[in-house]
């Protein structure tokens, strides 16, 4: 099942800011690709820059066609 395109670029951050994202993502369960795309989210957002949501990823198997 294909997942939708996301932009991947490199990013360097100094170490003890990454470790610092890790144990917030550790934390929440998440990677830390997550939670760094999520205080993006949240930090556009208090400067009042709006992001569409992410489409959710279809689960599951795809819809029975019925033959006929």
């Amino acid at each position: 099942m294909p997942t939708p395109a996301k932009k991947a670029f490199a990013l360097r951050l100094d170490p003890a800011l990454y470790a610092a994202v890790e144990r917030m993502a550790a934390a929440e369960l998440r990677s830390a690709n997550a939670e760094i795309e999520i205080l993006l989210r949240e930090a556009l957002a208090r400067r009042g820059v709006t992001v569409k949501p992410p489409e959710p990823v279809k689960r599951g198997r795809p819809a029975r066609k019925d033959s006929i």
